[in-house]
């Protein structure tokens, strides 16, 4: 993202309501003129486009205010997170383009969280509870009838310190109790009627192994973690909007305790929520996701189909199409259902910009130019991009004998189909205007050959190919290029909104959200580009190779179409 830190007011001009909430604490002179923010992923899973929606706002609104913003990892349950997940969000923050300024998880304040904690139970803010998760929920009430007190609750302080010092040692039993924050049963904010706020857990954890049994609950260290490395501004999604006030309180609680209570409201961190990012024919849903990995349902995390970011960069996605889109969609307090159309949109116009031109036949059938010389072959130029010049060229050799696609011949044609059939005269990219003469047929009525004649004068380039036709064809040369196995990807579910389908998500799951087709065949200069390369497949589509290509056997996948024709077969 370009700096903008000393950029005029024009150009800093907002494009959200989050800035503008930002910006008018800057003119209040709220810290000190300082902007702070944190990305905080939980390790559990990869992360999905929806989170790279608050990595672009958290990362690029730091950068646009000249502040920081640092990565944060929330593992306050190790029964579900790993240094695996951990390695990769990082890597895949760095490839959608931002920079932390310091890396932090909220292990780093077990300590002070755990002392925070005794300090609530020694000052009756807090009670060890020893019903089961079922009973406390049915105590609680709904939002419009008020909870029931915990028979524990108004235990004598120094049981509560006891019980809950034991539950930080292996002899636990998980399950068994759990520390509640002492607030108001009769709070209108669910959130507020005496929150758990430790648990335990004997999963060792991927930092601190078995140090700890007893783990804080994400509420009750997501506001401290802030605090502690002085995040101005705490960006969320919406789901947190009835957290906010808890999240107040126990930053609140936590600077009384530091003795910094005077001014409750001073330095602490401010939340903001946003919309979610939610797409059709997707779940977010890292549960979801997570089974659908398990069950092998997809063939990892990284399946192009999934929307997580490294499935998206194996697909052939660019980061700038993914920062694209998300600018497209914005940022609102109202959630949405996105179309995915909009997202190829958007990933369309950016490879567009930047991919290089090849030749590759996904359905071939052999043309057979009958007047052209046995053995002759021509090197003939290739634009990489019409859209960029400085891309330069590439060479395509040319001979007698070519694949084209099966669905450009038709020998019964209707008079507005503009490509190969008998009498009919079309341009090859690059190279010539042929006329058809004709075709064979096996024993079932299947093309196998097409005959045409080529004009010598009517190559790319000399005067006779000013001849106009209305047909143009993509080709390779049968002894010329490599054969390959070609991945076409779509829509994971095959219904708009999985997510609120109340079917099993596997039942939803698009059936021909994967074809494989192997006898492929692609220019040479195409069997040169790597995993992560961006390539257009002349008249087919956008396509990357895969990172299960081999110089023996080169696969691609389709990122998009060069149109969208979901839209068209699914009305």
């Amino acid at each position: 993202m370009a700096e903008i830190t000393n950029n005029s007011t024009e150009e800093r001009k907002s494009n959200s309501f989050v800035e503008q909430l930002i910006e008018a604490d800057l003119q209040e002179g709220k810290n000190a003129g300082r902007i702070q923010t944190r990305f905080p992923p939980e390790p559990n899973g990869y992360i999905h486009i929806g989170h790279a929606k608050a990595i672009c706002m958290d990362f690029g609104a730091a950068e646009k205010y000249g502040g920081i913003c640092n990565l944060r990892f929330d593992d306050t349950n190790p029964s579900k997170e790993d240094t695996e997940y951990v390695d990769a969000i990082m890597e895949d923050i760095k490839w959608l383009g931002f920079s932390w300024a310091n890396v932090y998880y909220a292990s780093d304040y077990f300590q002070q969280l755990w002392d925070l904690a005794i300090w609530m139970i020694e000052n009756d803010l807090a009670y060890v509870d020893e019903q089961t998760s079922e009973e406390i929920a049915a105590q609680k009430g709904t939002p419009s009838t008020p909870g029931q007190e915990s028979p524990f609750r108004n235990r004598p302080i120094e049981e509560s310190l006891a019980l809950f010092k034991h539950m930080n040692t292996a002899e636990a039993v998980e399950g068994s109790m759990v520390l509640r924050a002492k607030l108001d049963m009769t709070s209108d904010n669910m959130h507020f009627r005496d929150p758990v706020i430790y648990r335990i857990i004997h999963t060792p954890h991927h930092r601190t192994g078995t140090k700890w049994h007893a783990y804080p609950m994400y509420d009750f260290a997501h506001g401290q973690s802030d605090y502690f490395e002085g995040v101005t501004h705490s960006i969320c999604t919406l789901e947190f909007v009835p957290h906010r006030p808890l999240y107040d309180k126990l930053v609140d609680l936590l600077k009384v305790m530091r003795g910094e209570g005077d001014n409750l409201h001073d330095n602490r961190p401010r939340q903001i929520e946003f919309n979610r990012l939610n797409l059709t024919y997707t779940v977010m849903s890292k549960r979801k996701l997570l089974a659908l990995v398990n069950e092998k349902l997809v063939s990892g995390w990284d399946d192009p189909r999934m929307p997580t970011v490294c499935g998206m960069r194996r697909r052939g996605y660019s980061a700038q199409s993914i920062r694209n889109f998300i600018k497209m969609i914005g940022y609102t307090k109202f959630d949405a259902l996105n179309d995915y159309a909009l997202l190829e949109a958007a990933v369309r116009e950016d490879l567009n910009a930047r991919s290089c031109r090849v030749s590759a036949v996904l359905n071939p059938v052999k043309l057979i130019i009958t007047n052209y010389p046995e053995g002759q072959t021509e090197d003939l130029e290739a634009i990489n991009n019409p859209e960029n010049e400085a891309d330069g060229s590439h060479l395509i050799t040319f001979s007698r004998e070519l694949w084209i696609e099966r669905d450009d011949f038709m020998e019964e044609a209707p008079k507005k189909f503009f490509r190969l059939s008998p009498d009919r005269e079309v341009r090859l990219k690059n190279a010539y205007i042929i006329k058809c003469t004709g075709c064979k047929k096996d024993g079932e009525g299947n093309v196998e050959e097409i005959y045409a004649e080529y004009d010598p004068t009517s190559k790319s380039g000399m005067e006779g190919a000013n001849r106009k036709v209305k047909g143009t064809l993509h080709w390779v040369s049968t002894a010329h290029c490599r054969q390959a196995e070609v991945r076409l990807y779509d829509r994971l579910f095959s219904v708009e909104n999985p997510g609120a389908d109340e079917r099993d998500f596997r039942e939803l799951l698009n059936p021909t959200s994967l074809t494989v087709l192997k006898n492929c065949y692609v220019e040479e200069y195409a069997a040169e580009m790597k995993a992560g390369d961006f390539l257009q497949f002349q008249r087919i589509g956008y396509f990357t190779p895969d990172a299960d290509t081999t110089p023996e056997h080169l696969v691609f996948n389709r990122t998009v179409g060069l149109k969208d024709t979901w839209a068209k077969q699914n009305k």
